[in-house]
């Protein structure tokens, strides 16, 4: 049973990147974009957006650790920080929380990421998204560093 579902599945990926016939390749609908299908039960993409994702803690993640930040940018006058990283696609890869650690000379800042609870039988790809989120300070940024506390 195993080595017939092992030579069909082989079977299979070997006849996905066959070639089209020579009579095919020269007709003149190849003018127009080929059709690319999706795989059962998934939606059609868009094109890939510059902006990054927002996205808000969910709070309820599983498997969770430290995922490191790309970028820390200040806004709103220095009262808040807008995080950018790059991460895995939801459900998949979710912002379960941000611990933010103030002090009079830096300000600390840890993403923590994991799994949603919906994730369960769900098939992850592995592509990475740049997502985006914002934290408030409880004092404006002002000279105070900012550090990444998923670094070693």
């Amino acid at each position: 049973m195993t080595a017939t579902l092992l030579a069909g599945c082989l079977m299979l990926a070997t006849s996905c990147g066959t070639a089209q016939p020579a009579e095919r390749a020269s007709s003149p609908s190849q003018d127009k974009p080929p059709v690319v299908s999706n795989p059962v039960g998934t939606t059609p993409s868009k094109a890939p957006s510059k902006a990054p994702k927002q996205v808000k803690p969910t709070g309820n993640a599983i498997n969770v650790h430290k995922a490191r930040w790309t970028k820390a940018k200040p806004v709103s006058k220095g009262k808040k920080l807008q995080l950018t990283w790059q991460s895995g696609v939801e459900p998949c890869t979710v912002l379960d929380r941000v611990k933010v650690k103030e002090t009079s000379k830096r300000v600390t800042v840890t993403l923590y990421e994991g799994t949603s609870p919906k994730a369960e039988n769900v098939s992850c790809i592995m592509i990475a998204i740049e997502k985006t989120t914002t934290v408030k300070l409880k004092k404006p940024l002002g000279k105070r560093k900012v550090v990444d506390g998923a670094k070693p």
